[in-house]
């Protein structure tokens, strides 16, 4: 399997491709930035990995010793979702916009990440698929490969909701609507192709 530095990248880029579509905790930090500084951001993201610091016991304590006889189903029904969700998302960016909501800001920045993340069917549907095959996979490795993993995946939803918070607090938005999608359209392209690349290797094995 993959190294540590290889795990980091990766599971960085396939958290981006997630991190960047439109959905509940992106609208959230959106929302508070402007009325509470850039500092929503990471506080946002914070909350969406507690949830997802759940997630993870769940599938290491739980999934793991089941997984291990059922390593084919997985990998198959990782592998697919990634291609499902990168046609979607390739699709999505099409009409992908960072327009300000006009709903009330969060109170709680902290806990509008975690109750924005486990509201979300997404949210579970993505972890319960590509995560959880991803992660099964590290964990094959290695408890420590699974944790870098995790570390990855974080790091792209700190960096882009930060990007967004601080972006927005300070007036303007970096990132024009045009790039956004493009942004989202080489997410989704490069979800596919790496889906396919991970059906391969699965069956290949």
């Amino acid at each position: 399997m993959l190294g540590a530095v290889e795990t980091l990248i990766l599971a960085f880029t396939i958290g981006l491709t997630g991190a960047l579509a439109p959905g509940p905790t992106l609208v959230a930090t959106i929302n508070s930035s402007l009325q509470r500084g850039w500092t929503v951001g990471p506080k946002v993201a914070t909350g969406h990995a507690l949830a997802e610091v759940a997630v993870f016991l769940m599938i290491a304590l739980g999934l793991a010793t089941v997984a291990e006889e059922h390593t084919a189903i997985v990998a198959a029904v990782g592998g697919s979702a990634l291609i499902l969700f990168g046609l979607l998302t390739l699709k999505g960016a099409k009409t992908a916009t960072m327009k300000i909501s006009q709903g009330d800001a969060a109170s709680n920045p902290y806990i509008a990440g975690a109750l924005t993340s486990v509201a979300n069917p997404y949210f579970w549907i993505w972890w319960m698929s590509i995560g959880s095959a991803l992660l099964l996979a590290e964990l094959r490795d290695g408890l420590l490969l699974a944790v870098i993993f995790m570390i990855g995946h974080w790091g792209a939803d700190y960096g882009w909701y930060t990007f967004v918070s601080t972006s927005l607090h300070r007036g303007r938005t970096f990132l024009s609507e045009v790039n956004y999608r493009r942004a989202l359209a080489f997410c989704g392209a490069f979800l596919v192709l790496f889906g396919a690349s991970y059906l391969s290797g699965a069956w290949s094995g």
